[in-house]
């Protein structure tokens, strides 16, 4: 049987964990016949009670597995999560977010494409969150075909199922504390021509709390990560 890790990265989301935990921890269940699969939420290093409500849950929830670390950003928890998956004997690492945008009820087409797939990457073809954040995807997609030559939906959804193999191949080409690790594992799936497909989900807008990542956030990221696509590209023709 198939062992599944759900990784859900964490940062002040205390007024959504509870839910995100309990929406999230039936799909773990369905797929843990063998009682090895995991919901493992990564709190990075939340000032609010994110992780005493995370520890509080996983007393009832034996599948759930809370950790915390010193805040180091969304990229760099993400690294976390999959290297952790990996090393606890995951077949195949699911990631999505904990602010309660995304739709556990969309989870199955995309485990039923395990098999002939290396790894299933959702895209958002309306986004609850605002068109300016859609305009940004955009504008990152455009980027990635002008430096990569990859034609992409959407690099950045936070709904992707990923083979061992697949993150194997790709995860160690990344620093650990690199931002934006998502899409450059579609970038990398996509540029080498994988077994990989996009599937349509829905986007809510985030139900509470606050987003930690603004438009000035999104603007210093994206500036530094233009260089960050050279150097992969010119490694990329290197190898």
């Amino acid at each position: 049987m198939d062992t599944l890790y759900v990784i859900i990265p964490a940062y002040n989301e205390e007024q959504n964990i509870e839910e995100v935990v309990n929406e999230w921890y039936p799909v773990v269940c369905r797929h843990s016949n063998d009682g090895k699969s995991r919901l493992v939420v990564i709190d990075d290093g939340s000032r609010d009670g994110t992780y005493h409500l995370l520890e509080k849950m996983a007393v009832t929830r034996p599948y759930l597995v809370p950790l915390t670390k010193p805040n180091a950003g969304h990229g760099p928890t993400l690294i976390m999560g999959y290297r952790y998956a990996a090393a606890h004997g995951a077949d195949y690492v699911f990631q999505t977010d904990s602010d309660g945008q995304t739709d556990p009820s969309e989870f199955e087409p995309f485990w039923d494409l395990r098999d002939r797939r290396e790894a299933v990457f959702g895209y958002r073809p309306e986004r609850g969150d605002g068109p300016v954040r859609a305009f940004v995807e955009k504008v990152l997609c455009l980027i990635l075909r002008l430096i990569f030559g990859v034609r992409i939906p959407d690099a950045n959804a936070p709904y992707r199922l990923m083979s061992l193999a697949f993150l194997k191949r790709y995860l160690p080409r990344l620093p650990e504390n690199y931002n934006l690790p998502n899409v450059m594992l579609t970038v990398y799936g996509a540029y080498d021509r994988r077994e990989i497909e996009f599937l349509p989900i829905s986007f809510r807008n985030r139900r509470g709390g606050v987003n930690s990542v603004n438009m000035r956030k999104i603007t210093g990221i994206g500036l530094s990560a233009i260089s960050d696509f050279i150097r992969f590209r010119r490694h990329m023709k290197n190898r």
